[in-house]
């Protein structure tokens, strides 16, 4: 399930005080941005609003599953996530974005959190997306193993050695 149109927030709109908003970030979100490592989701989003005269106090908090290739077979994985954002949202004359400050132009107050949530996720996802020791395609890694081995003419350069550093042991020498 996507309903990304929950988590457009008209700011505007907003009356002063407490709102909430829920949502989910489906397969087809996380299938529809270009470029993305990740391949399918299930995420659960709350936000929490709190809107003073002079700017809202925005709480992000998004939950569940996210499904990337890993990094050692490339089958896919599921990673948990679980993030929380706080932001501070104002109006101003053009539209500017910070780690915790978003300036929404007065002709464009819509805040879209789904946009928000898939940052903060890719930000929050491990370095290396690797299965858990003995969970990889066996497979695929023969095959990593077999074209990851040590070339023949590596080996030979290990046996005679490295003809750079007796040159540079000569003039050690000669220099002391």
């Amino acid at each position: 399930m996507c309903s990304t149109d929950k988590l457009l927030i008209d700011m505007k709109a907003l009356v002063e005080g407490e709102s909430a908003v829920a949502g989910s970030l489906g397969d087809a979100f996380f299938s529809s941005v270009e470029g993305s490592e990740i391949t399918q989701g299930d995420v659960h989003v709350e936000v929490s609003i709190r809107k003073t005269p002079h700017f809202s106090e925005v709480v992000i908090h998004a939950q569940g599953e996210v499904t990337l290739p890993c990094d050692r077979c490339l089958d896919p994985m599921q990673v948990s996530v679980e993030t929380e954002q706080k932001l501070i949202v104002k109006f101003g004359d053009e539209a500017s974005e910070d780690d915790e400050m978003i300036i929404l132009a007065e002709s464009e107050p819509t805040l879209d959190v789904a946009w928000l949530v898939y940052e903060s996720i890719v930000l929050n996802l491990p370095v290396k997306h690797v299965h858990a020791p003995g969970k990889c395609n066996p497979a695929m890694i023969n095959v990593l193993n077999e074209h990851s081995a040590t070339r023949s003419d590596d080996t030979v350069e290990e046996e005679h050695g490295d003809h750079r550093w007796e040159k540079l042991a000569s003039l050690k020498d000669l220099l002391s």
